[in-house]
């Protein structure tokens, strides 16, 4: 089995966030090339296989530009925080209709201290989030079936943000207003650095990948995509 990243990679992470600079981004690209971007469009175009046994839908893209990977540049356009550069990296795996609206992902991130593998929908725009929500509140089976299952609780934490109070509209007395509360809908398992450096990276992720697939599915069906 393959390796992708290894402690290298880490480093260049943890020495970007001691130097987040143009200057020092510049000198070192060579080792983002090397250690970072490109073991991860490796990885990436190893997933795209066990990806489509899951769902023919979704694409783990390894295009340098628009693909999977997100950019290292941070968008500061719109934040008080100017800092040039992330600090960590990760990747989109896609829904194949997804430019331009908002859809469930398969995601990535590699963070020193802070790696983990998941998906789900994040920062749903309103009307999106109301369509998630009335089809929570119409088909609560299916969503405790995705997410109470053995194989998901076992494995995955929900995670996001949620109103302290029902959502206007929605019966507070509902099965699953707790989950319609909820302003993202995702879940995630977390893995340490040793982890990511193993040959049982791929192996994890797919595996992860597959348990929460039945959530994904879900919050398609919800917004009207096929998985």
């Amino acid at each position: 089995m393959s390796t992708y990243f290894s402690n290298a990679s880490f480093k260049f992470l943890t020495d970007l966030g001691r130097n987040n600079n143009r200057e020092w981004f510049l000198a070192n690209k060579p080792r983002y090339e090397a250690e970072l971007r490109g073991p991860f469009l490796q990885l990436l175009g190893d997933l795209q296989a066990p990806l489509a046994k899951i769902s023919t839908h979704y694409r783990a893209d390894t295009r340098s530009q628009g693909g999977s990977l997100f950019r290292q540049h941070r968008d500061t356009r719109f934040t008080h925080d100017k800092t040039l550069y992330k600090t960590w990296t990760g990747a989109r795996l896609y829904h194949e209709s997804s430019k331009g609206i908002a859809a469930p992902v398969f995601y990535l991130h590699i963070q020193p201290g802070g790696c983990f593998a998941g998906g789900g929908l994040w920062h749903p725009e309103s009307a999106v989030l109301k369509k998630v929500r009335d089809f929570l509140a119409d088909n609560p089976a299916g969503w405790k079936k995705a997410t109470q299952s053995k194989a998901f609780r076992d494995h995955l934490v929900p995670g996001g943000e949620s109103l302290v109070r029902p959502p206007r509209g929605f019966d507070p007395n509902h099965e699953l207003i707790r989950d319609i509360q909820r302003k993202d809908f995702v879940a995630s398992a977390d893995f340490d650095q040793a982890l990511a450096t193993s040959a049982e990276l791929k192996p994890f992720l797919v595996d992860t990948f597959k348990r929460v697939a039945p959530m994904i599915d879900y919050l398609c069906a919800a917004i009207d995509l096929e998985f």
